[in-house]
């Protein structure tokens, strides 16, 4: 993989380009993928963008969000759009099976592939030109280097502002990660100044949901948590059975794995959800507990060492099960 840098010279020059990330996108998927659309608009190409699968509603304020292709609904028009491609950005993801039924599709493609991604232990024999930086914040803030590194800050207007902020205020948890850098208020300084205004992402972001959803946390908080004390650990278990029962849709469990760690003494909080064809597990942790090793080691996945996530092809009883056993085995770290 060559250093992204090498394409800078080469961005006015009019081209098709495709633009995609990992499957169910969550806003710095999108908000990356989209900020980099409006900015590369500009320049006279043919941009498309397309989603492995479906996205939340609540991304659907986001400008561009209207051209995006959902590829599992809209399969023959992805594809050819796929093939006309002479350059696909792949963001937000550090393997090429992280874009579902997507990978085989992108494997053949004679595009020109470029990453741009945070996540540890890329897959760069895959991509031709790219950048992977797991200090970075998000995927959106890596767009933005991108951009202000080519020369181009005058392109950064009001849509691809909006994009860029939505990914970076997410993924470090409205500023509150630890991976929220001086970089990070300075990016979003520059777009103030640029004319952003921040209150009504926050209210498309957070303030957009169904009364179900609220009804849904409730019942998972009173019925579904376990919380492990002797390993400073919080478990939300969710049967596919509650996902019916309250029509969950794509999108609704966002931050749910977020509210054990607001128990004082939880280090280490998960959700395993049984989607049925599979369970998919989300852990967070506070301090020094790596939940990426945590997730490759045991649930056939990873991320970041305080944000990861896993699946597994078993059912959600013995997911459970390995899991009780995982933190018996993680004690000592869990209690240090």
């Amino acid at each position: 993989m060559k250093p992204i840098s090498e394409i800078f010279s080469l961005i006015e020059k009019p081209k098709n380009i495709v633009i995609t990330f990992h499957q169910k996108p969550d806003a710095d998927a999108m908000g990356s993928g989209l900020g980099l659309y409006n900015f590369l608009i500009q320049f006279g190409h043919t941009v498309s963008v397309i989603s492995p699968t479906n996205w939340p509603s609540f991304l659907n304020w986001m400008p561009g969000s209207k051209n995006v292709v959902d590829f599992e609904m809209h399969n023959d028009k992805a594809k050819t759009l796929l093939q006309k491609a002479e350059w696909l950005f792949c963001l937000d993801f550090n393997v090429l099976n992280r874009t579902k039924r997507m990978e085989p599709v992108i494997e053949s493609l004679l595009a020109t592939k470029i990453l741009i991604d945070h996540h540890q232990q890329p897959q760069t024999e895959a991509f031709d030109y790219g950048i992977s930086d797991i200090s970075k914040s998000s995927t959106a803030e890596m767009v933005y280097d991108f951009i202000i590194a080519a020369g181009y800050s005058d392109k950064i207007n009001a849509e691809t502002a909006e994009c860029l902020y939505a990914g970076v205020m997410t993924d470090t948890g409205s500023f509150r990660f630890n991976s929220t850098s001086a970089n990070v208020h300075r990016m979003i300084a520059d777009l103030k100044d640029k004319g952003l205004e921040h209150s009504q992402i926050h209210e498309n972001l957070f303030d957009n949901f169904l009364e179900g959803r609220f009804r849904f946390f409730g019942n998972i908080l009173l019925n579904r948590m376990d919380v492990f004390y002797e390993y400073n650990t919080a478990l939300i278990a969710i049967p596919q059975s509650d996902l019916i029962k309250y029509n969950v849709k794509t999108g609704d469990t966002e931050g749910l794995v977020n509210f054990p760690l607001s128990i004082k003494g939880i280090k280490l909080a998960a959700v395993i959800i049984d989607r049925g064809d599979e369970r998919k597990s989300s852990f967070r942790s506070k301090g020094g507990f790596d939940v990426n090793t945590f997730a490759r080691k045991y649930f056939n996945g990873g991320g970041h060492f305080n944000a990861a996530g896993g699946k597994n092809i078993e059912p959600l009883d013995e997911v459970v099960r390995k899991f009780k056993a995982a933190i018996k085995e993680n004690k000592e770290q869990l209690n240090s």
